[in-house]
């Protein structure tokens, strides 16, 4: 019994994606800008937007008093039929505005996993609503990350992520990463099987990686050519992070479903949703007497559409699109001269979300705990790379230092 106390550790709380006997974690108190501050007094810059979400900076307290008062008014209520609110409406209609699809609606969920699983749901429905239930094939990439509910589990390319959990969701399969050849004969031999593409625009989660030239436009091609949807997962690139609203305006190519969540709200109150494109409303509306079984009890939750309606003013007023174009250039310039110096193999990225790639002598985790020694954070995946994606409101010299940072730690220093 004394080996079972001795090991069992202090906290209530089970975190996430970290070993479940660890108990000392750096504990944040206080946020501003691009800077959090630690119970110890440390100030560290904040080089990750916490994990990819916070464009517009901690601290915010318009989102506050906006979130407080509409918490106070009507903090929520069920939008299952036969209910709505009026932040959900005012916040459906401004995301419309925004959306690369042409005439889409927009489904409202809690979060990014959320929204994965709804539109893989959604895609495989709209199959069986226009008379093909056959359909219920999903292809994923390598690499991928979408979410940790059981749909996006199913569909990652990360192949740790998926172990342990049993039987994952049938008919999801995963193709090499870059290779629109395997695509184009995954896709050939399930024929008309085939539900879905889903597809990160910008690999976030994995590492960094953008898609290579042309591939994203032979997706949507081979999408048209099977009679397949294509989902984009832009829960990382939605939403001012590449210097455009999405992804999809980025790169320029459309897809049918388009999932998003984190910088909506800048994570003030948790959020997700999926656009649903013209080809799958066609099948969800042709039958007028067909109801939607699928939502959730915060779908369109009153408060949370109230921080995101507040969220995207700001990214609009302060002009973060273009300010995210210039922290990508000055991001990107410094790691390829890391590159070209030898301190590190390689610089990935597009946009203000970037990657350095290590050499094998390097270890991530050593180079992120020095970086927190050093006052900074960046994010250590597997042990080859660290990644950047700042809250759009950094400053120059915030990031020079993050940068300087990196480069010290990288150096062995």
């Amino acid at each position: 019994t004394n080996m079972t106390s001795a090991s069992t550790p202090k906290n209530a709380f089970l975190h996430p994606f970290a070993k479940p006997t660890k108990d000392s974690f750096i504990k944040l108190v206080r946020g501003q800008g691009a800077l959090v501050w630690d119970d110890k007094g440390n100030e560290l810059i904040d080089g990750m937007a916490s994990l990819w979400y916070c464009a517009v900076g901690h601290g915010r307290k318009e989102i506050g008093d906006a979130v407080a008062k509409q918490i106070s008014t009507l903090e929520a209520y069920s939008t299952f039929d036969p209910f709505t609110n009026e932040p959900v409406e005012e916040l459906a209609e401004k995301l419309i505005s925004l959306c690369p699809m042409h005439d889409a609606r927009v489904f409202f969920c809690g979060s990014g996993s959320e929204a994965v699983d709804s539109a893989m749901k959604l895609a495989r429905l709209a199959h069986v609503q226009a008379g093909h239930p056959e359909r219920t094939v999903i292809i994923s990439r390598m690499r991928g990350y979408h979410g940790t509910n059981y749909g996006g589990t199913s569909a990652q390319g990360l192949p740790l992520n998926k172990i342990g959990y049993g039987p994952l969701v049938p008919d999801v399969e995963q193709v090499a990463s870059d290779d629109l050849e395997a695509m184009s004969v995954l896709m050939s031999q399930r024929g008309n099987t085939i539900a879905a593409v889903l597809a990160e625009p910008l690999q976030g989660a994995g590492g960094v990686y953008p898609p290579t030239p042309g591939y994203l436009e032979g997706l949507r091609k081979l999408c048209d050519q099977h009679g397949a949807f294509l989902i984009f997962d832009e829960v990382i690139t939605g939403f001012a992070r590449l210097g455009t609203w999405f992804g999809a305006n980025f790169y320029n190519v459309n897809p049918d479903l388009l999932c998003f969540a984190k910088a909506v709200t800048s994570g003030y109150q948790p959020l997700g949703g999926v656009f649903v494109g013209k080809a799958v409303r066609k099948s969800l509306e042709a039958d007028t007497d067909f109801i939607l079984r699928t939502g959730y009890t915060y779908s369109g939750h009153a408060s949370a559409c109230v921080a995101a309606i507040t969220n995207l003013e700001i990214i609009e007023r302060e002009n973060l699109i273009e300010r995210a174009t210039h922290i990508g250039k000055r991001i990107g310039d410094a790691l390829n001269a890391l590159v070209r110096d030898g301190v590190i193999e390689s610089a990935r990225g597009d946009g203000a979300v970037w990657a350095a790639g290590l050499h094998s002598t390097q270890n991530s985790i050593k180079i992120r705990d020095r970086m927190l020694e050093l006052g900074a954070i960046t994010r250590a995946i597997n042990a080859d790379t660290n990644t950047f994606c700042p809250p759009l409101v950094i400053t120059d010299a915030q990031l020079d230092k993050l940068l300087d940072a990196f480069a010290t730690a990288a150096s062995g220093k």
